[in-house]
């Protein structure tokens, strides 16, 4: 195969994911500060639980993100990303418990794949739910994906840049107190088109499956 140099569709599409990376997710909300129950006996400072707040802690469903290149099997890796090394590269991280991100991209002869699986955790249901509605919010014009998570959305998007096709899905899922995001993308530069919607939409979806499954296992 001759040396293929990469267009500018795919040097624009480095450079927000690298930003993206050493950024983090933001928050989109802080601690949840709903008062906690009165106590029904008469006050006592003697007899108050030091261990109320711990307790209120454990409530998180999920503590920690787990090991996103971790979190997608072998054969899937290798089916939506031809020649990408199974392991994938983890992405730099300003605090990995909160947020962690690994991302798989090939170029097999002309037909290039990118995949990002990304976990963030949070302080509470709330604070997921909130954050999932707002990510959806920006990203309009598609639609719930049944049987994922609590919730889950997905959308996909064609673009085109010095007359490259790039199709994008992105994949939303909700589970408890974590937000999971995949990322999905392909281009084919020998015909400057993209692969379907339906193969975006469907390996990105895969890929969310496995992922909201690695969250949930621990």
């Amino acid at each position: 195969m001759r040396s293929l140099p990469l267009p500018l569709a795919l040097t624009a599409r480095l450079a927000p994911v690298a930003v993206l990376a050493t950024a983090g997710w933001a928050l989109s909300s802080g601690p949840d500060t709903s008062p906690a129950a009165k106590d029904k006996a008469p006050p006592d400072t003697t007899d108050r639980s030091a261990s109320a707040p711990a307790t209120q802690a454990a409530t998180r469903t999920y503590a920690a993100a787990p090991v996103p290149c971790e979190s997608l099997a072998g054969k899937t890796v290798t089916s939506l990303v031809p020649d990408a090394k199974a392991d994938g590269k983890e992405l730099p991280s300003t605090d990995t418990d909160v947020r962690r991100t690994c991302s798989w991209n090939a170029l097999k002869g002309y037909d290039y794949r990118w995949l990002d699986v990304s976990y963030e955790v949070m302080e509470s249901d709330e604070a997921a739910r909130k954050s999932f509605k707002g990510r959806v919010a920006d990203r309009g014009g598609g639609g719930e994906v049944a049987g994922l998570g609590d919730e889950a959305y997905s959308v996909v998007n064609l673009t085109t840049e010095d007359k490259q096709q790039t199709r994008e899905g992105t994949v939303l899922v909700r589970a408890a107190n974590a937000v999971v995001m995949i990322t999905y993308n392909g281009s084919d530069f020998e015909s400057k088109k993209a692969p379907g919607t339906t193969e975006i939409n469907k390996g990105a979806i895969k890929a969310a499956k496995e992922a909201v499954a690695a969250l949930q296992d621990g």
